[in-house]
This record gives structure tokens, sequence and C-alpha cells, in this order.
């Protein structure tokens, strides 16, 4: 089958190639630098897929011109789907796969990262001792062990994070509407939003984009929350109110930010940007706080990641082509 494949980088290549090869190398990939727009679109004319990346705008206008050039899988390599209207896209007969899940501990272990870079302050560390300053003021941490840490959205990730900060001795709180047993299991105890919020010493963020976790943390919650707390979001972006937090910055109110991604992160997150001028002001703000530490939507780049998302990728492309359907399928009332 033909795939027209959007938003790649040279890994995408080197893992999705992989994949294919082992896979007989059934499939024609065609990588495009491009993000997904209804203006790039065209560019997938006559490939019966396109493989979407978590940036790309599968709204209707874009949908429409894909349906028209022919395609009729959407494979996302991601788990997120926000991006994609997926009530156009059964309206046009567009079957929508995803990767459900990719190593969790990928992002786990990067959320744990920036909670003790922020805490140990490693990022100011490494930039002074490369400068020759060996002074430790201003770089006064924190025990975790005995910390209480409230997770937002116990899955795979959320639940991958609770086993690592149990084996710190944190204390978990935890917020799902659907719970997991093995937190129990952990020593944690599930309550409230607002009792975590109030109640955790750091909030780290593991939830889905939907209508209801939109801006889930704004000015109300921020307002919750202990003085001084670490908030970590590795989920979505536009989960946090960025306005509602850099409030919470000025104020003290919030005392560390850990972000891997940003709700105004398209067209600035995996492109280089070091030789021209950030035009995002609200981005640019965050950026002048010592107490933030910003990755570029990294959390999911490790090799094994990388291997599950474009293996089942693959898998949804093959199956989709021998049967017409997939195994991951999403619809309107997923």
């Amino acid at each position: 089958m033909k795939v027209a494949v959007f938003s790649t980088k040279p890994y995408d290549r080197l893992f999705l190639d992989a994949a294919n090869e082992a896979d007989g190398g059934r499939h024609q990939l065609h990588y495009l630098a491009a993000g997904l727009t209804e203006q790039t679109a065209p560019l997938a004319n006559g490939a019966g897929a396109v493989c979407a990346f978590v940036n790309d705008h599968l709204d209707r206008p874009a949908l429409e011109v894909l349906a028209a050039g022919g395609t009729r899988l959407l494979a996302l390599r991601s788990a997120g789907y926000n991006n994609v209207d997926l009530k156009a896209a059964n309206e046009l007969g567009l079957s929508v796969a995803r990767v459900p899940s990719y190593s969790p501990h990928a992002i786990a272990e990067h959320s744990v990262a920036l909670m003790l870079s922020l805490n140990r302050k490693i990022h100011r560390a490494y930039a002074r001792v490369r400068e020759g300053n060996f002074s430790l003021e201003g770089l006064l941490g924190f025990d975790m062990r005995g910390r209480a840490v409230g997770i937002v959205g116990t899955g795979q990730i959320g639940m991958a994070v609770a086993g690592i900060l149990s084996g710190f001795g944190c204390r978990l709180l935890a917020y799902d509407p659907a719970p997991d047993p093995g937190l129990t299991a952990l020593g944690g105890r599930y309550v409230e939003l607002p009792e975590l919020l109030s109640g955790a010493d750091v909030i780290t963020l593991h939830c889905p984009l939907t209508p209801a976790t939109r801006h889930m943390i704004g000015a109300d919650a921020v307002a919750m929350m202990k003085p001084g707390v670490m908030l970590i979001n590795t989920s979505r972006g536009a989960v946090v109110d960025t306005a509602a937090v850099i409030a919470g910055l000025k104020s003290g109110k919030i005392g560390y930010l850990g972000l891997d991604v940003y709700e105004e992160e398209e067209g600035l997150f995996f492109e280089d940007m070091s030789a021209k001028m950030i035009q995002d002001d609200v981005f640019a703000r965050l950026l002048t706080f010592p107490n933030v530490l910003i990755t570029g939507h990294q959390g999911f780049f490790t090799k094994e990641a990388l291997e599950g998302i474009a293996r089942t990728t693959i898998a949804n492309l093959s199956t989709f082509e021998q049967s017409g359907r997939v195994a991951h399928q999403l619809s309107a009332v997923a």
C-alpha cells in the first residue's frame, strides 16, 4: 500500500523503514517533511493511507481533501487523537488507527527526570560548573522520600510513574475516573481532584486531552495548590492553562514547573529554532523563569518507544490492507 507519511524526521524514517522491512517491505512509504493540513493534504493524492503525528491537522477540510484523493486509512503514530475530527472521518468513510501503547516507561521516566532535575537544580548546576562556578548557593533541594506526589491519570504511564515514585518512598495520591487497583498495592490512594491539588507537594499530569481536561489546570486549580508546589506536564499541552501557570509562578504558588508539552507547541517543538526569533511571547516568558524546565516533547523519544510506535503503525497498515479493518480503530464515540 502507498502511504504518505507526514511530519517526518530522519528518526521516523529509520524506525518505520526497519519495521516495514521486518513485515516484508509490503508498503511504499513516501516521507514528507511537511505537516498535514488542508493545504498540504493534496501531497497524499493516490495514497491509500496517510501516517500522521501529534501536531498534524486532521480536521474536516483536510480529511475531505484526503478522501477525495483516495485515502482510506489514517494511521496515527501516536496514542493521542485530539487532533482528529473523528465524526468527519466516519462520515467520509475513513478508518482511523492509532498506537495505543508504546513503552509507557519512556514518558514515565522522563517525567521523573524533570522532577529530579527541578528539585536538585541539575540544569542550573550544569551551566554553573561549565563556567567554573562551584558555589552551591541557590541549589538547595529536598528529599523525595516522604513527599506527597499527586498523579492525575493512572493509565499505563501514570502507573509507571507511581511504580518509580513508590520506590523513592513517596506518598502517592491519585485521581482518575477509572481507578487502577494496582495503585493501592503500591501504597497509594485515590482522592478527588481538589484533595489531590491541595495535598500534593508534586503534581504530575498523565491524562489525555479531552473537552473535560482542557485547561484542567487553570486559575482555580492553581489557587488550590500548596505554596511552592512542583507541577509536571508530559501529557498534552492544553491540559494546562499557560497564563494561569505563569501567574502562579509570579506569585510563588508554583515553585517548580516542568513541561515536555505546550499548548501552542505546533511550529515550535520538533524544529531547530536556534537561529530564529521565537514569536510566541507567552512561551518566551516561560523561558525567563529560573525554576522552569522545558523539553521539546521528547518524553516518548527512546529507542524502545520508537520501535514500538513503528511496529504498531506498520501492523495497522498491513491489517487494513489485508482485511479492510484495523486493530486499533477509533470512532466518533471513542
